[in-house]
């Protein structure tokens, strides 16, 4: 790994001897967040250059499996002038249709887009900024990191203590069951990812071992609506993070668990628990022979469904102030719980497993990034993208700004945020540019 890194910045040293190639603003990635940008930027007269460092839709295609689904409805997807225009608005578009979404836009908007190019270093030069990059030098005025925040998988500490005959994945590398080797598969983690994956093996009859953590879990619908279009509706999506509950600690929660499978339904883990799918508290140790769970998985499904049952009291809430005609529902009540005893530990001799799939989420990897604009955590400090760092910005991050900041329905108006702010700075560096070059003038 680090010779092939030391072969890929030799080469593009050697690239970057030629005459650095010289562009106004720089985005770094192609995704939605990085597209839609540069469709915000070019609406006001500004050509942005985009890297990308594998091909538009990447991501979507090659890191999510094949069942895969959002868990937003469609009506939800609504990048800049191009919202989703298909026959099945209340759907929820599985991964090869988010690709074809998102190449259909790439096409619209015509940006400048150079697939293939990876950057490799960031590096403050001047009033600029100099990009090493696979393809050579550039340079650049206004930079936009528009990689997400999800670049490095992390699993348990002790993952290496797995028999060697186990295979391990991230969640990022499961496609689908038959790709497993046969036999039982233990799942790590209760986020979106992890019950999802979890659902898929055992929906394909695996006998599936999950982890279960704090993830919090969502109704899917709820007094004749789906829950995201109550909360559309509530503001949730919109709302600016400083006035969250809880801002300091927003960005690192783990989003709720449900699904859009199957038309978009929720996921009960208790009733999957009545069907056969083995649950655990939080992996704790990994021994020789044995998997030890905590003693948490009680406390872990009741939180899971307080924050459901909270969701559900805030939409009857809205109902209610709002004088909506909506059917009632009845409360939730919990069909199965551990009972003491409860299982904490997975035999391995008695019950080896075929696999392990790691959903314990990602983590941010800036290192290629050579500017002071971040805190003790690794996490660039910005506001709503902007850094102290005149020129460099972030967009498509969790909780950028709102909570659809890195989501189809809010990357959009962060994109239109920054736009301007470019333009304008933009527009004053040209104006004390033209100052300069008259003084100079007459001067001689």
């Amino acid at each position: 790994m680090v010779d092939s890194l030391d072969s890929s910045l030799a080469s593009a040293a050697a690239a970057a001897g030629r005459q650095a190639r010289r562009q106004s603003v720089v985005i770094v990635g192609g995704g939605q967040a990085g597209l839609s940008l540069a469709s915000c930027l070019q609406r006001r007269g500004i050509r942005p250059l985009v890297l990308e460092r594998h091909r538009i839709g990447y991501a979507w295609e090659q890191q999510r499996w094949d069942s895969f689904c959002l868990v937003t409805p469609n009506w939800q997807c609504r990048l800049p002038d191009f919202a989703y225009d298909g026959d099945d608005p209340e759907g929820f578009m599985g991964r090869e249709q988010i690709v074809a979404y998102l190449r259909r836009f790439a096409a619209r908007i015509q940006a400048d887009v150079r697939e293939g190019v990876s950057v490799l270093s960031l590096q403050r030069q001047g009033q600029g900024y100099r990009l090493l990059t696979s393809e050579g030098e550039l340079e650049a005025s206004q930079v936009v990191v528009a990689t997400g925040g999800y670049h490095r998988p992390r699993r348990h500490g002790q993952a290496e203590r797995l028999p060697a005959g186990v295979v391990q994945l991230d969640a990022r590398d499961y496609r689908n069951p038959e790709r497993l080797p046969p036999g039982p598969v233990l799942v790590v983690g209760s986020g979106q990812s992890g019950c999802q994956i979890a659902e898929d093996l055992f929906l394909a009859g695996r006998r599936v071992h999950l982890s279960v953590g704090s993830a919090p879990r969502s109704p899917r619908r709820y007094r004749g609506r789906d829950v995201v279009d109550w909360l559309d509706r509530m503001g949730y999506y919109s709302m600016p993070i400083h006035q969250h509950a809880d801002p300091k600690l927003v960005r690192a929660k783990t989003n709720h668990y449900l699904t859009g499978r199957d038309g978009g339904r929720e996921i009960d883990l208790r009733h999957r628990a009545i069907e056969g799918m083995q649950l655990y508290g939080r992996l704790q140790q990994l021994a020789p022979g044995e998997i030890r769970f905590a003693n948490d998985l009680a406390a872990n499904l009741d939180q899971a469904d307080a924050v459901y049952s909270r969701i559900c009291s805030s939409i009857d809430a809205y109902i209610a102030r709002e004088s909506i005609e909506a059917p009632e529902q009845p409360a939730y009540q919990p069909c199965w719980q551990p009972m003491p005893g409860h299982p904490c530990s997975l035999d391995l001799t008695d019950e080896p497993l075929a696999a392990v799939i790691w959903c314990t989420g990602y983590g941010a990897d800036f290192s290629w990034i050579d500017v002071p604009v971040f805190d003790g955590a690794g996490y660039p400090s910005h506001e709503r993208g902007v850094t102290p760092s005149s020129g460099l910005y972030f967009i498509g991050l969790p909780w950028l700004q709102t909570w659809g900041s890195a989501r189809f329905c809010g990357v959009g108006d962060d994109a239109a945020y920054l736009a301007e702010i470019i333009r304008l700075r933009l527009q004053r560096r040209d104006a004390s540019q033209e100052r300069l070059e008259c003084t100079a003038l007459l001067g001689s």
